[in-house]
């Protein structure tokens, strides 16, 4: 996604910028294999501040651990058995899918009328459907902290994208990814989207 040029009215607070990122980590894991320089990142990172959910904080150490662990070629391997696979994947990363979505009423019709509503679009070389999740973490990423000279998004946009598109089919994904066959870095990473899902959607319960 991309976002339209406007005039910067705030600067994302600490809370947003670390929620931007884990969106961002989600949306590139499911979108491709980690390669050398992201796993090296990842397991050069450090624990959460002491004050983190503990299940997120958990999952994070964990997901840090498996990434220090792990091959650039096998994590390969296994992006392509759980995400694309030969005739079937064992993983679906398409929000329709989770919910039972008919034809007629595709959820890529809604996410579309509202991401021309948000001023976003499509980046010309992306090709996954809109209802890909890799793409909508990606929206939350921007509506979250801006970026490209566009503001952070008021809470109530971010809420309602969220309950829209994101909520009624994340849980399924993560729960999918993590009892899969084939996961085994990708377990973890399912334990890290579990937990801060279930933060995101507490938080946007409160506000």
């Amino acid at each position: 996604m991309s976002a339209q040029p406007v005039i910067v009215q705030r600067t994302p607070a600490a809370e947003d910028a670390g929620r931007a990122d884990f969106y961002a980590l989600l949306a590139r894991l499911i979108h491709d294999a980690p390669d050398a320089a992201l796993l090296a990142s990842l397991a050069g990172a450090q624990e959460l501040p002491a004050d983190a959910d503990p299940d997120l904080a958990r999952a994070w150490q964990g997901l840090v651990r498996a990434a220090g662990a792990m091959d650039p070629d096998a994590a390969a391997e296994e992006f392509e058995l759980l995400f694309v696979g030969m005739g079937k994947s064992e993983v679906s990363a398409y929000a329709g899918y989770y919910s039972g979505a008919p034809s007629i009423d595709h959820p890529r019709v809604r996410i579309q009328a509202d991401l021309a509503a948000l001023g976003l679009s499509r980046r010309a070389e992306v090709t996954e459907p809109e209802d890909h999740f890799s793409g909508l973490f990606e929206v939350m990423r921007v509506l979250a902290a801006g970026g490209a000279g566009r503001a952070p998004a008021p809470i109530g946009e971010q809420k309602r994208f969220y309950a829209m598109h994101i909520e009624p089919g994340v849980k399924k994904l993560f729960a999918a990814m993590g009892a899969a066959r084939s996961a085994n870095f990708y377990r973890h990473v399912a334990a890290v989207g579990q937990a801060f899902a279930a933060l995101e959607s507490e938080s946007f319960q409160i506000d």
